[in-house]
């Protein structure tokens, strides 16, 4: 199971950013930011040992798109057969998610949220409705909010209220209840803060 169901905010402190992107993650993180634990406080991440923090940097990279170990080394493995650099291609896969692509969208304010969507069904991609958050989506692909979910209370408020911008790849039209993948998404398109390139060297040990 590729959900994390557990406390949010514990992780988002171990690994000192927000993975969820809740605001209690961001609340805890900035009342106490340091490890959680009761020796949270003397730990020094500057002490931490290479395969630590490489580990650690994993770890980011797949609570924050919510895949399981299994998923996460699948789309490395993929990532490594592919020409370029892997890390960079990592990350391209992972933003390239159906579920990724509804949350950067500005539809759901967190991946979670974003996940649940597709799963119940409220999103079509080139008009078909699509129910697998791990689709990946290709150039060109036009993702859609569908009508009964454009009426949800929480999807206005996401669109309204939160109004999110989306990032330069993604071009969102029809009151933002429609998206379409304009590129594929470059490294320096990617915001999350994650070195993959210590991913890299974890896996090739």
């Amino acid at each position: 199971m590729s959900r994390y169901t557990g406390p949010k905010a514990r992780i988002s402190r171990r690994l000192g950013t927000n993975i969820f992107g809740t605001k209690s993650e961001t609340v805890a993180l900035d009342k106490r930011p340091y490890p959680p634990g009761e020796h949270g406080r003397s730990r020094r991440r500057g002490n931490q040992s290479e395969f630590l923090i490489q580990l650690q940097e994993k770890q980011k990279a797949r609570l924050t798109y919510g895949l399981n170990e299994r998923q996460f080394r699948n789309l490395y493995e993929e990532a490594n057969r592919r020409d370029g650099v892997t890390g960079e291609s990592l990350l391209q896969f992972l933003e390239l998610r159906l579920d990724n692509v509804v949350y950067r969208s500005g539809i759901a304010a967190t991946r979670p949220q974003a996940r649940q969507l597709v799963n119940h069904g409220h999103i079509d991609v080139n008009g078909k409705r699509v129910n697998i958050p791990s689709y990946r989506v290709r150039k060109g692909d036009v993702v859609t909010l569908r009508s009964k979910a454009r009426n949800m209370v929480v999807v206005q408020w996401n669109i309204d209220v939160l109004d999110r911008e989306a990032p330069a790849w993604l071009g969102v039209s029809d009151g933002g209840h429609e998206v379409e993948v304009k590129e594929l998404p470059t490294r320096g398109q990617i915001d999350i803060p994650v070195r993959e390139q210590l991913i890299v060297e974890l896996y090739s040990k």
